[in-house]
């Protein structure tokens, strides 16, 4: 076929035909946004439903009305200790109410709100840190001393600390102080820090104008990607992009209604969690179900208890959905939908979750949807009605997908594996003090007048404009849902004193989907054995993430190169590759 893609962006209903049927009719091609920041957007709700119920966090309930009322005194606070207009105020904490209320409150006062994992390595807090300048942070208790450990390092002033203690209900909080409360390692009462409550009573020292009028197109949002070089790159996103995000995730599901609940599994440092399962939900009258971590057994308690209606997640945690005991002869008959991202979606894996949703009397079936952080989150969704073997869904309103040689501007026939290309209203503005990077990923086209993110990875469109995700091209690792980037953590390996060189590969896991092995060529005259390993290891330990440690090295005395004498990482994962074919087949056997 010789056609191009370019018949794509004439309107959805004279090219399919299922779009004009069903709840497909209901999906708007375009949508009208609301150009104000991201707490005009929930307040806008709250004004609405001030008695509705915005969010429920371990079995206690928050009214519309006293989140803004939380949210403002947070505001007044953070305009009293010194954080200004365009300041970055890092975030580093897990899904609960007081990381609701200080994103919103940064957005208020105009600030930035840098999101990072709690759960990183010294070396990568104090990276996120510095990168962005930040002079203020919040996160747990229990994550307290690994801040404290760099902050000199920083030019971070004050640090605020939670809990999730404060947060409990009388006997959840009692019960919680005798398990999880127990393992956190006290703070000294010297320590120079804000305390969450002193940090909210500080708001009654607040006389002056704390509100800080922002545009859809004033920055807002710092998340973190690895951009083309393997590099970790501050992505920033506007107002307007996590508005947008949450008009069209509305418009794709006609069946949503303000009221309904959305389970918040996945983490606010990621686009998914904070976009999809938070900001769209809040900006948009829905009830946000937060979870701070979480295990198979909190995630099947989440969905009985609440009757979520919409649950979004990665393949891993689905999988875990699979295997839980206490789902079984349950009635799932309320959900609306079950949303899939982050990570391809298995054939295989499709079939048993819509079985499973079919056998607890769901009337759905699992959607897969496709995006990347440098547009928030996803950007292409499965229609409600309609499922294509092995497709990722078609673009959401106002939203432009091509396929081209990588690369280039050149599109490809139907058909045809090229790189994927993203334009719409929910594109990063830049990365942080990058412009190289940036642009390289945004690019004006010559043909169509249109900036387009160039996401690296491949697929390939079908003559109904449906995309298939067919893989990355840039060197990443997706385990659990996590984007991992091999070159930083073969640099981190690399400046162990032992090491001569390095290479990451994932290797595929029936639960994580990958998971991460290290390749090691030692310096001459070091021996190879466990007690190395155990040294380099517990190098990793304080520079990575847990999420990002590798379960394996393997020594070598040479890493295979290519012809340009690069390290051939793609020999090393044929050959585990091959290793498992074998292992299976000799359990096979037997």
């Amino acid at each position: 076929m010789s056609e191009t893609n370019q018949s794509f962006n004439t309107p959805i209903t004279e090219r399919v035909p299922w779009a004009k049927t069903s709840e497909n009719s209901m999906i708007p091609l375009h949508l009208d946004y609301f150009d104000g920041s991201m707490f005009e957007a929930v307040e806008r709700t709250a004004k609405k439903y001030p008695n509705a119920i915005a969010f429920d966090f371990m079995g206690r309930s928050t009214t519309y009305r006293k989140m803004i009322d939380q949210i403002e005194k947070c505001a007044k606070a953070l305009r009293t200790i010194g954080v200004r207009e365009n300041d970055c105020v890092t975030i580093a904490m897990p899904n609960c109410p007081q990381a609701v209320y200080m994103f919103y409150a940064v957005n208020l006062v105009g600030g930035i709100a840098n999101m990072i994992h709690p759960l990183s390595a010294e070396k990568e807090i104090e990276h996120y840190l510095n990168a962005s300048n930040s002079v203020t942070a919040i996160t747990l208790d229990q994550f307290y001393h690994k801040f404290e450990s760099i902050r000199a390092n920083t030019n971070v002033v004050n640090i605020i600390i939670a809990s999730i203690r404060d947060e409990l209900s009388r006997p959840i909080k009692a019960g919680y102080m005798l398990t999880e409360g127990r393992k956190i390692k006290k703070i000294p009462k010297d320590a120079p820090v804000i305390r969450w409550d002193q940090f909210m009573k500080i708001s009654n020292s607040c006389f002056y104008n704390y509100k800080k009028e922002r545009k859809g197109s004033d920055p807002a949002v710092m998340l973190y990607s690895g951009g083309t070089t393997g590099t970790t790159k501050g992505i920033v996103l506007s107002n307007s992009n996590f508005n947008n995000l949450g008009e069209q995730i509305v418009a794709t599901n006609p069946m949503y209604r303000p009221g309904d609940r959305m389970l918040a599994a996945m983490p606010l440092f990621h686009g998914f969690g904070l976009g999809v399962c938070v900001h769209s939900i809040l900006s948009q009258g829905g009830r946000v179900i937060l979870l701070p971590r979480f295990t198979p057994k909190s995630y099947a308690k989440a969905i009985l208890k609440n009757k979520c209606n919409f649950i979004a997640g990665v393949p891993t945690l689905f999988e875990a959905l699979l295997r839980i005991p206490q789902m079984e002869g349950k009635d799932l008959s309320y959900l609306k939908g079950v949303f899939s991202g982050g990570d391809s979606l298995s054939i295989e894996l499709k079939k048993k979750l819509d079985k499973f949703l079919y056998d607890h009397h769901a009337t759905i079936q699992v959607r897969e949807g496709y995006g990347t952080t440098e547009t928030v989150t996803a950007c292409c969704l499965t229609p409600p009605t309609m499922y294509k073997e092995g497709s990722i869904g078609i673009p959401f309103p106002d939203t432009y997908m091509k396929i081209v040689k990588p690369d280039t501007d050149e599109e490809v026939p139907y058909y045809t594996e090229g790189e994927i290309l993203i334009s719409g209203p929910t594109n990063m503005q830049y990365y942080w003090e990058n412009e190289e990077e940036t642009a390289q990923t945004l690019r004006k086209s010559e043909f169509d007048g249109r900036t387009w993110v160039y996401t690296g990875d491949l697929g390939y469109m079908d003559e109904e404009g449906f995309i298939y995700f067919k893989g990355r091209s840039k060197r990443m690792i997706i385990s659990s849902g996590y984007n991992i980037y091999p070159a930083q953590l073969e640099n981190i390996i690399d400046a162990h004193e032992d090491v001569l060189m390095s290479c990451i590969i994932g290797v595929p896991d029936p639960y994580k989907m990958h998971k991460v092995k290290a390749f090691v060529a030692l310096k001459p005259d070091i021996e190879a054995n466990d007690e190395e390993k155990e040294k380099i290891l517990a190098h990793c330990r304080k520079h990575l993430a847990k999420y990002e440690m590798p379960y394996d090295i393997e020594f070598r005395d040479q890493l295979p190169k290519t012809l340009v004498g690069k390290v051939a990482y793609r020999v090393l994962e044929e050959e585990e590759l091959l290793k498992i074919q074998n292992e299976n087949l000799k359990k096979d056997a037997e």
